[in-house]
C-alpha cells in the first residue's frame, strides 16, 4: 500500500512532456530538505489523503484517460514495494511514465528493471543545501530520453550545474533542463549565461503551472 498525498490530471509543468496533460501521482516521503522546496506538505504523515495499492492507482490512471504519467513527491523511489507499480506501468505500452527523482537514490537497479519508464532526476545545486548527498553514479545510468535537471536557485548554481554538465559530458547521455526557483533568479540571467557559456542541448524551462495558476496552489 502507498501513502497518496494527492492525485491529479493537469499539464505537465516542466519535462519533456511540458505543456501536455499528464496523470499525476505525488506520494508522501522524502529523504532530502531542500532549502526551497516546494513540496513540503508531501514530508508531513498528516497529509495523507489516501491509502492506495499498486492496482488502485493503475486502474485511477487508465481511468483518466490521459496517456502522460508521472510519479513525484516526496520520492517515489523510496516507496517500499513501488516496484509493484512501476512494474505495471513498465508492462503498458500505451503509456509514457515518467519517474521524478531527487538525485540522492541509485536509479541503476530501477533502469535495469523497468526499461520503458523515463527517469527525469534532479541535481541539487549549492543553494539547495543539499548537494552532498546527490549520487554521482546516476550520471552514469542516464540515457537518451532520461533528463537531468539542473534547479537553479543563484548565480552561483548556474556556475556551478555548468561545471557538471561538462565534466559529465551530459548532454551527449541525457537530455538536460535548467529549471529556476520560481521567483529567486532572472530568466534573463539564465539565458545570458547559456549564450556566454554555448551551452548547446541545454533547455530553460519555467514551471508552466505556476505561471497558469497561483504557486502555491496544490493539485495542478
Amino acid at each position: 500500500m502507498f501513502n497518496i498525498i494527492e492525485k491529479f490530471v493537469s499539464i505537465d509543468g516542466e519535462g519533456p512532456s511540458a505543456g501536455e496533460l499528464a496523470t499525476f501521482i505525488r506520494f508522501q516521503g522524502c529523504n532530502l530538505r531542500c532549502a526551497w522546496c516546494d513540496t513540503t506538505y508531501s514530508f508531513d504523515k498528516s497529509e495523507i489523503t489516501e491509502v492506495l495499492s499498486a492496482e488502485e492507482i493503475y486502474s485511477y490512471i487508465k481511468e483518466t484517460g490521459v496517456s502522460n504519467v508521472t510519479l513525484t513527491g516526496g520520492e517515489p523511489l523510496l516507496q517500499e514495494n513501488i516496484d509493484e507499480i512501476l512494474s505495471l506501468l513498465n508492462d503498458d505500452k500505451r503509456l509514457t511514465v515518467h519517474i521524478e527523482t531527487n538525485g540522492a537514490i541509485d536509479i541503476s537497479p530501477f533502469k535495469e528493471k523497468y526499461p520503458n519508464l523515463i527517469f527525469i532526476l534532479d541535481y541539487k545545486l549549492p543553494s539547495s543545501k543539499m548537494t552532498d548527498l546527490m549520487v554521482l553514479e546516476n550520471f552514469e545510468y542516464v540515457g537518451n530520453t532520461d533528463v537531468y535537471k539542473f534547479v537553479l536557485g543563484s548565480k552561483d548554481d548556474l556556475q556551478e550545474a555548468c561545471k557538471i554538465i561538462n565534466h559529465f559530458d551530459l548532454t551527449n547521455k541525457c537530455l538536460v533542463y535548467f529549471s529556476p526557483v520560481f521567483g529567486a533568479i532572472e530568466l534573463e540571467d539564465i539565458v545570458e549565461f547559456m549564450k556566454e557559456k554555448k551551452l548547446n542541448k541545454v533547455r530553460l524551462q519555467v514551471q508552466l503551472h505556476k505561471i497558469i495558476w497561483d504557486p502555491n496552489m496544490k493539485g495542478v
